[in-house]
């Protein structure tokens, strides 16, 4: 194993913070898989998941069993780890802009298009390597001027070459499920039946720039960018993986994912052995646009009517908000059938917060489909 540190832009004297990869088997010796934790940095269930895969990897790694290159990092967002305000863990969103630290990453589509266009042909798999080498050196030569920057662009700089990118996040309370882009669902569903994902919610730039699609977008944008000129396929399965909710932060459930991701690697050839015979699927997958957000109208202690996982009807009642000074009740009504996957771990509810998620067969929203 070889541990490298990526200091980041510091954002005052006296302050410095540092990404660290851990980078197991063998750089340019066949795929590339990247997994990454707690980009969101109070969602820690990633973090116990890459403890318990640290130490997997590096057994495999001394017996020489991982064919290419994995690399790992254990903790992605050393900025939104330190920040606490009056003893809260404020870990999505930066204190300084306000920004997601899962949004906006940059875009060098357009840019790699132009540069390469000369050097593409008839060969998808020399295509490839062309556009990941381009790709590659835009992304480490773009220029940052606040520390957030270039966390974003070190982390982009580690996965944009990959085959594989896992990115291990977890709601407030919630099933296992996953997020992935459209073109890359066949060669998610596999990993969908390992983690046994209870629903997979498909979109296709969802909006924003999110990490996971700044990674598997370019390949299917660059397709359409050329029209069909030359074989560009869908080269990077990138994922975001809920492992459940924010407390589901145990040694008994992260190894098991951690297994689980083991398993799924070795299925796709980027550890040696046999692999294992595909799971049985738990669940399905869905449109990202047919997850429909619960919404409270009032303000008011809230208390759910249902559990997550329950399977529910249009207008069936998940949960109540009520006033503590008029005694007034408010239904909190499903709008769709649909899978009851997440919901909140607060339970005040202020007016207007999303407080639960169902996830629909049917596209029904339009426009950026992400929560803040």
């Amino acid at each position: 194993m070889q541990v490298i540190h990526h200091p980041l832009l510091s954002p005052a004297p006296g302050t410095r913070r540092e990404l660290v990869s851990l980078h197991y088997g063998q750089a340019g010796g066949g795929q590339k898989a990247y997994i990454q934790a707690s980009l969101h940095a109070d969602e820690l269930p990633g973090m116990l998941v890459a403890h318990h895969l640290r130490r997997l990897l590096g057994e495999l790694d001394a017996a020489g069993q991982i064919s290419g290159e994995i690399i790992l990092v254990p903790m992605a967002n050393p900025i939104g780890l330190s920040q606490f305000v009056m003893h809260g863990h404020q870990g999505r969103f930066e204190l300084t802009t306000g920004e997601n630290f899962n949004r906006h990453y940059p875009d060098q589509i357009d840019l790699v298009a132009k540069a390469v266009e000369s050097d593409l042909g008839p060969d998808a798999a020399t295509n490839v390597a062309t556009l990941r080498r381009a790709l590659k050196s835009a992304v480490l030569s773009s220029p940052v001027e606040t520390e957030l920057q270039s966390q974003r662009r070190t982390l982009l700089g580690l996965s944009c070459d990959a085959d594989i990118v896992l990115d291990l996040h977890c709601d407030a309370q919630a099933l296992m499920h996953l997020y992935t882009e459209v073109p890359c669902w066949p060669d998610c569903e596999p990993l969908a039946r390992f983690l046994r994902s209870r629903v997979t919610l498909l979109a296709q730039d969802s909006g924003d720039n999110p990490f996971d699609e700044a990674c598997s977008q370019v390949w299917w944008k660059w397709d359409q960018h050329f029209g069909g000129k030359f074989p560009i396929p869908q080269a990077c399965l990138s994922v975001t993986v809920e492992l459940r909710g924010m407390t589901d932060v145990t040694h008994e459930l992260a190894a098991a994912d951690a297994q689980h991701i083991i398993d799924f690697l070795r299925w796709r050839g980027l550890i040696a052995g046999d692999k294992l015979a595909l799971p049985d699927a738990v669940g399905d997958a869905r449109p990202l646009a047919g997850s429909m957000p619960i919404k409270s109208p009032t303000a008011g202690v809230l208390t759910f009517l249902k559990e997550v996982g329950a399977e529910v009807q249009a207008g069936e009642v998940l949960a109540q908000v009520i006033d503590p000074v008029t005694a007034e009740v408010t239904e909190l009504k499903s709008p769709v059938d649909g899978l009851f996957f997440a919901r909140d771990c607060v339970r005040f509810a202020s007016a207007g917060m999303r407080i639960a998620k169902v996830a629909g067969r049917e596209a029904m929203r339009t426009g950026k489909l992400l929560g803040a």
